[in-house]
């Protein structure tokens, strides 16, 4: 009864995905939109990566050109059924990856995995356990359902590291801007000032953001509470609805930006020292461990010595 169930469950699920790929719905005036700027994007990704192609083996080529592949028919796939998924944008946005990498390794990876059951089937057969399918096909779905949540795993780690980072950049950056509205400088000076002092990839990020603003003709504040959406940090976002509401005001500016910077010099000091905790609370319970095993090592051969006795 399970079973027949589980195979209808499957076979109408298959029907639903057969149908909704025949038959796609319509997409809307803002997913064409959203299409076209992201095959712009491409594009101009793509040219300029051109000229930094190097030297490799054809397998790895093969390799490469199928996931760029997949990858592509992916994206053109969530993008006509209107899938925005913003927050895995954020994140790669952040991390410099391209969407279209993301897609093809979480569908390659349960691919790969599923086309090893043949693989283990046979392993099996050599161990002598028996020529069953069901023990083989559930362990590769298993590796498949775990590949499938890999990527995302990795990435959102990568994310959180890397806004982390990014925070304690815009930190030192209010402060840098502070320290150029007291020089005289009017609001948009001291940050493009404040931009070029870094480095980093955060300051390149900023200072880039900058002067795509200056370019296009819209304001600072706005270039950074756009970068701010884009990368999911609310500090830019915050920071550009305070420039705008006092940005004729110099003073007011200045005394808002040093506020903020030392709220946020405050908040990392706590998380550091509640990370520092925890870390001392797991090395306490590591060395309880290692006590208690020491203890049993050394009571072990009088216990055992009462018990044969």
């Amino acid at each position: 009864m399970n079973a027949a169930l589980l195979a209808g469950a499957v076979a109408g699920l298959g029907l639903f995905a057969l149908v909704r790929a025949l038959f796609p719905p319509r997409p809307g005036l803002a997913t064409r939109l959203a299409a076209f700027d992201a095959a712009r994007r491409r594009g101009s990704g793509q040219t300029g990566q051109t000229g930094r192609a190097g030297r490799t083996s054809p397998a790895r080529d093969s390799v490469g050109g199928l996931r760029a592949r997949v990858g592509r028919e992916l994206v053109r796939f969530t993008e006509a059924r209107g899938w925005r998924m913003t927050s895995i944008r954020a994140d790669l946005d952040i991390t410099d990856r391209s969407l279209e990498t993301f897609l093809a390794t979480k569908f390659l990876l349960p691919a790969a995995a599923l086309l090893f059951v043949p693989v283990v089937i046979a392993y099996f057969a050599l161990l002598g356990l028996g020529m069953s399918v069901q023990v083989p096909a559930w362990i590769c779905v298993i590796f498949a359902v775990v590949f499938f949540f890999f990527p995302d795993l990795q990435l959102r780690q990568e994310a959180a590291a890397r806004r982390g980072d990014f925070r304690r950049v815009v930190g030192a950056f209010l402060d840098l801007v502070s320290m150029n509205l007291a020089g005289g400088r009017g609001v948009p000076e001291a940050l493009m000032t404040a931009a070029n002092v870094g480095d980093g990839w955060a300051m390149r990020r900023l200072r880039d953001t900058l002067g795509n603003a200056r370019i296009t003709g819209r304001t600072p504040w706005q270039a950074l509470g756009t970068l701010g959406e884009d990368l999911d940090v609310a500090e830019l976002r915050d920071l550009a609805g305070a420039l705008a509401l006092v940005a004729d005001d110099g003073a007011q500016v200045r005394k808002s930006l040093s506020a903020r910077a030392a709220s946020m010099r405050s908040r990392e000091l706590s998380e550091l020292e509640g990370k520092a905790g925890e870390r001392s609370q797991s090395m306490l319970v590591a060395q309880l461990f290692l006590c208690g095993a020491f203890l049993v090592f050394l009571a072990y051969p009088a216990v055992i010595r009462v018990m044969g006795s």
